[in-house]
């Protein structure tokens, strides 16, 4: 499937990486590459190999608009997190290679930015890789070694794309840019000097579109987009659609449940969690309904003691369960538009929600007289720590 957005244009060049185990095998295009904006080719002495029409993903990512490899039946497009930003991060004005000149003291940075690109000039909105400390483990508009580490190691624990039915986008490699060109991209900055390696994350994601926020079209603004794009043009399709989505979903919000592990040494369970990243704006959709989490760096492990078990799977449904329900609203209200409905809100929720949960092993619907709850098992199979979450209200 071809993608639609705005095009971004990055020239690659040669780089070093770090691989994800499950993709060692990969060393063709795109990947062993780190991308740059043609405002900041300057900064770098060698030159490119070629430059690439990408798409505009999120506020410092861009994604291929065509598929670059098949898994699990389903094209893939190359994203890659860290290739600068459009905008001052503390006011609306653009942060193009002029207002980066002033954010720099360095002679040598601020001529290297006058340089033109040796490729072709593209006419699109120019973009900076500051070297601003930002989110305590990134740069504003690039991207962190300790962040990217986070995420590799996130995605080595993934069967490719599947963590026990969590779907993630994983990291192919991390990247790393130049230290003499990080050096340079350093000196940009406004407070505060980032001062660990700068790296771009490859990784591959089924689409672009998103829940709500970090993209032009997602399912809170524009949902008639979503099916035409995904072709949804029948109410069988529409239905398989809603029921990966409910699939794929309540896995996210059950993921502490499913690598649920005990550690003897400590007394402790552990399973992961998030940290700062949401459903609404850091997973996207994939043409078949399947959400796949994308910013994996906020995902790490979290330790409980035994009496907080249950209270931490709670936490983590309720964490999410809001932006789920809104983007579940979307859909079946596109559906029932587009297609007609004969079942009232709760009871068409309440069988999807049965059929799709049919064949997971750590969830399963439970019906009782004050309505429908989600039994939520775990990955140590302990009957103790499970617990009976309430969905729907009698």
């Amino acid at each position: 499937m071809r993608l639609s957005g705005v095009p971004v244009t990055l020239e690659a060049y040669p780089a070093q990486t770090l691989t994800n185990q499950h993709f060692r095998e990969i060393g063709h295009f795109p990947f062993a590459r780190f991308y740059l904006p043609p405002t900041l080719s300057g900064l770098w002495d060698e030159t490119p190999e070629r430059a690439y029409t990408f798409l505009e993903d999120d506020n410092r990512g861009a994604v291929s608009p065509d598929p670059v490899v098949t898994l699990d039946g389903m094209g893939f497009h190359l994203s890659v997190k860290g290739v600068g930003s459009t905008v001052d991060p503390f006011s609306s004005r653009p942060l193009d290679r002029s207002y980066a000149s002033e954010l720099t003291e360095d002679k040598d940075v601020r001529d290297r930015l006058g340089r033109p690109s040796p490729l072709p000039p593209a006419e699109e909105t120019e973009r900076i890789i500051t070297g601003e400390r930002w989110l305590r483990g990134s740069p504003y508009g690039g991207q962190g070694l300790e962040h990217a580490q986070i995420a590799l190691n996130v995605s080595e624990r993934a069967d490719l794309t599947s963590l026990n039915g969590f779907l993630i986008a994983p990291v192919v490699q991390v990247a790393f840019l130049p230290e003499a060109l990080s050096d340079r991209l350093r000196t940009l900055h406004w407070y505060r000097k980032f001062r660990g390696p700068i790296v771009q994350e490859l990784r591959l994601v089924p689409s672009n579109v998103r829940i709500y926020f970090h993209a032009k079209n997602t399912v809170g603004n524009n949902v008639r987009h979503v099916f035409d794009t995904f072709g949804l043009d029948t109410n069988a399709k529409a239905l398989a659609f809603e029921l990966r989505f409910l699939q794929s979903s309540l896995a996210m919000l059950t993921l502490f449940a499913r690598t649920l592990r005990f550690d003897t040494s400590k007394q402790r369970y552990y399973g992961l969690d998030f940290h700062d990243v949401w459903l609404d704006k850091d997973a996207v959709l994939a043409p078949d309904g399947a959400v796949y989490f994308v910013d994996l760096e906020g995902i790490e492990e979290e330790g409980v003691d035994r009496e907080k078990v249950g209270e931490k799977l709670e936490d983590q449904v309720f964490r999410s369960l809001y932006e789920f329900v809104f983007a579940y609203e979307q859909i079946e209200q596109e559906r029932t538009r587009r297609f007609g409905g004969t079942h009232t809100r709760k009871g068409h929720f309440e069988t999807m929600l049965t059929e799709a949960l049919r064949e997971d092993p750590f969830l399963r619907v439970r019906e009782g007289p004050e309505g429908v709850g989600l039994l939520i098992r775990n990955a140590l199979a302990e009957e103790s720590l499970n617990i009976l979450f309430p969905l729907t209200d009698r």
